[in-house]
């Protein structure tokens, strides 16, 4: 086994044994990151990275992913999100994340969980709290934590560790009352109705986070008219019928593919970006919405449920078309908020509660920033998230001076 840490970031420069090359410094700016560890198991073949990246306010919090194309630069800057999705959110947790590259269809997950676990348990928890996203559910949480030998090294574990599992639906909860907020804030701006009943919302991705925003939706009376996963896609301009939908969410092959789903038109995964609907969400990956297919985007709101959805570029062409993008750091704060419950003790029901009046107060402190200055949501989103955690480290800085 080896394990590399880098504390010294301005001086190093190196090649990993477990990544290709990769000039740490590059990523280093006033905010962190703090530290980078790379670890590699040959013989499971687990290749790992976690990325510490600021903890002024708190321990870095940040799922797991496992993806046979997970890179040291997606997992930095997931790590980046999750420091402006802690502060924006006013919790105290810091930002962090971790991949590990490797094909979660063939591994035994629960092994490479276990190894990935002993690699960074001296970080854990008191710098990283872990927690579940892609391929990461609370069956190989409770490895992880049960490798560490700590419960709070993680959460989204089982409940009967005293966990609330993301499959529960803490994140697309969010989303949807992020949505929900949005509408009541900007609605009537930006050609939209005021209320969720009616609207024509299109989902990306069919696993934890998707199926928490459509049965969210389905409650509220809005309707949702397309659904994609990573085989297929569907469309029905009258609305999906979630309960039967249901039993297609997290497909772990095309046989349990959305796009089986018989009351619809089957469409190509990636034309659900730009079918005719009011609402988009994408919730499967990051840097789906490009400079290249922005324009053919007909949604007025877009909301982002998985990190780093939108390019920038892609983002201010939107605006300048009057196109609003809910970012992701406050969209999808859900699943950290509800992280932060089950750290604290809290139930199910108390978590939903936070979460709720969490991503309300900061949807309407953001999107009426937005309507003060003219700035597009995540730049306001983002100056609050710093203000915030430019405070803490200050803090920190003077109580190390007055020792």
């Amino acid at each position: 086994m080896v394990k590399k840490n880098i504390k010294t970031l301005p001086k190093l420069d190196y090649v990993n044994q477990a990544f290709d090359s990769v000039n740490v410094p590059a990523f280093l700016d006033r905010w962190g990151p703090e530290n980078v560890v790379q670890v590699y198991n040959p013989e499971l073949g687990v290749q790992g990275i976690l990325v510490i990246d600021n903890t002024a306010l708190g321990p870095g919090k940040g799922g797991i992913r496992i993806s046979p194309t997970v890179t040291p630069l997606e997992v930095f800057r997931l790590a980046r999100a999750m420091t402006w999705k802690c502060a924006l959110a006013d919790i105290p947790f810091g930002g962090a994340k971790s991949g590990i590259r490797i094909d979660p269809f063939k591994a035994d997950k629960i092994k490479v969980m276990k190894a990935f676990a002993k690699l960074i348990a001296p970080y854990v928890p008191h710098k990283y709290i872990a927690a579940p996203d892609m391929n990461v559910g609370e069956k190989e949480i409770e490895a992880f934590v049960n490798s560490i030998g700590d419960l709070n090294g993680a959460t989204g574990k089982p409940a009967r560790l005293g966990g609330i599992p993301h499959e529960l639906g803490t994140t697309g909860f969010g989303v949807g009352v992020a949505l929900e907020a949005s509408l009541g804030l900007i609605g009537k701006k930006i050609g939209l109705s005021e209320e969720l009943t009616g609207i024509r919302v299109a989902i990306q991705g069919f696993g934890n986070v998707g199926i928490g925003i459509a049965k969210f939706l389905q409650r509220k009376g809005a309707k949702v008219v397309g659904i994609s996963d990573f085989w297929g896609g569907i469309y029905n301009k009258d609305g999906i019928d979630i309960d039967l939908a249901e039993k297609y969410s997290y497909a772990k092959s095309e046989k349990q593919s959305i796009k089986n789903y018989k009351d619809a038109e089957q469409i190509d995964r990636d034309d659900l970006l730009t079918v005719d609907c009011d609402v988009l969400i994408p919730c499967a990956c990051g840097d789906v919405i490009t400079v290249e297919n922005q324009s053919k985007i007909k949604a007025k709101l877009i909301l982002e449920g998985a990190n780093n959805a939108t390019n920038p570029d892609a983002e201010q062409f939107l605006y300048d078309r009057g196109v609003i993008v809910i970012p992701d750091f406050l969209a999808n704060a859900g699943g950290v908020i509800g992280s932060y419950a089950e750290y604290k003790g809290m139930s199910a029901e108390e978590a939903f509660l936070l979460i709720e009046s969490k991503i309300k107060a900061n949807t309407k402190l953001v999107l009426e920033g937005h309507i003060s200055s003219g700035c597009i949501p995540r730049k306001i989103a983002k100056k609050i998230a710093e203000k915030r955690i430019l405070a803490a480290m200050n803090r920190k800085t003077d109580w190390a001076g007055s020792q």
